[in-house]
């Protein structure tokens, strides 16, 4: 057997041992791994290594690998936080930190098409599965369209659910946008991750009949979850000759 398939073996080894442990368990050293498999320091070091990249292990100096809480994927579609988790057998839950209606400032007025200094209804949230935090909503809507929705209860209620069965607010369409970002101090705090920590950043955009309803900013720190979206190639016609790609959401 040759190292690269010695390699492989080890890595899919560990893949199906780690996957049956509970998160934070701790995994052998590459000096007990060589050992007991049989393969070199080297090969046992680049199959912890692998299992790090792919966010199955985590490396903490002078303690070892450890079993890593597993990235919850997001799909790219109109969705709630709320429905995404639940499909995955999730319990969502949020922490409010402000709720107020208060004028838009510029961005969320020129995205919803409202005037300079418009009501709009901010909603900023914590977002949790079961029980851990998740991410940072901030959320403005527009106050002529949820008279009184400052006076739900947001810690035990999905705020879809309440702009559909209250309003009868329904989303048809959205523009979403994904940034790379450095998470705020206090949303840091909030998230239980170190302060200036990678995170990726959803600005969107919602509405229906064509009339923009509802901006969200959503921070998720990125050692925590992966991004999916089908793809197909794109026409010659619809591309105009040149090779493309269209996201389906």
């Amino acid at each position: 057997m040759t190292d690269r398939s010695k390699f492989r073996a080890l890595v899919e080894e560990l893949r199906a041992q780690i996957e049956a442990l509970p998160v934070g368990t701790s995994v052998p050293s590459e000096r007990a791994l060589a050992a007991e498999s049989g393969v070199s320091r080297m090969t046992a070091r680049r199959a912890l290594d692998e299992l790090t990249r792919e966010g199955r292990l985590v490396r903490e100096v002078g303690r070892g690998s450890f079993v890593a809480r597993p990235a919850v994927n997001l799909p790219l579609h109109l969705t709630g936080f709320t429905e995404d988790m639940a499909a995955r057998g999730i319990r969502a839950g949020s922490r409010v930190l402000s709720l107020v209606e208060a004028p838009a400032d510029p961005f969320t007025a020129e995205a919803l098409g409202l005037g300079d200094g418009a009501p709009v209804v901010r909603l900023d949230r914590v977002r949790l599965a079961d029980e851990r935090p998740m991410a940072i909503e901030r959320t403005a809507l527009d106050a002529s369209v949820v008279p009184g929705l400052a006076e739900v209860d947001f810690s035990t209620q999905s705020l879809y659910s309440v702009l559909e069965s209250r309003y009868g607010v329904r989303f048809d369409a959205g523009e979403q946008t994904i940034r790379a970002a450095i998470i705020r101090p206090e949303d840091a705090d909030e998230l239980g991750v170190e302060r200036g920590s990678a995170a990726l950043e959803f600005v969107r955009v919602s509405g229906r009949g064509g009339q923009a309803i509802e901006r969200t900013v959503s921070t998720y720190p990125g050692d925590r979850f992966e991004l999916s979206a089908q793809i197909a190639p794109v026409t010659a016609q619809e591309s105009g000759g040149r090779s493309a790609l269209r996201v389906r959401r």
